[in-house]
């Protein structure tokens, strides 16, 4: 299965926020949409960054809640690592696990068209498994 597919099994808008807004929305919005990562885009919608959960954990954890008031620019991750539609589902599964994230924003012509989590991948696989258990316990019915 590739991205796309998965992509098209998703339901919901794509949630972005400004770099230069406060910490304090991108922390209402991820709480509010019920996500685990924001992508901070340009005005012009070119990808800036992204912020997860960890993100704001860590820098609450080094810095105290006045950082509550910067902007989301300063605490982003800017190398943010991407995918295609077109690639499939075990290497962006690699890839988060080499990298150790749980969010990859799906770009396609230098545009952002989705976001992939951990939680859509392990889905598509448990999924996958459970119909190839079923084949085979069909098979061994009828053999």
């Amino acid at each position: 299965m590739t991205v796309r597919q998965l992509l098209q099994k998703k339901s919901g808008s794509l949630v972005t926020i400004s770099p230069d807004a406060p910490l304090t929305e991108a922390v209402s919005s991820l709480a509010g949409h019920r996500i685990g990562a924001i992508v901070a885009v340009s005005p012009t919608g070119r990808l800036e960054g992204i912020l997860s959960e960890r993100d704001v954990v860590r820098i609450l954890a080094e810095k105290g809640t006045d950082i509550l008031s910067s902007p989301v620019s300063s605490v982003m991750t800017r190398a943010v690592v991407t995918c295609t539609p077109d690639e499939t589902v075990p290497v962006i599964m690699e890839r988060m696990t080499r990298g150790r994230f749980r969010h990859v924003p799906v770009v396609e012509n230098d545009r952002m068209i989705g976001i992939i989590s951990i939680g859509d991948v392990v889905k598509h696989r448990v999924e996958e498994m459970e119909r190839e258990s079923a084949e085979l316990r069909d098979y061994i019915m009828t053999a």
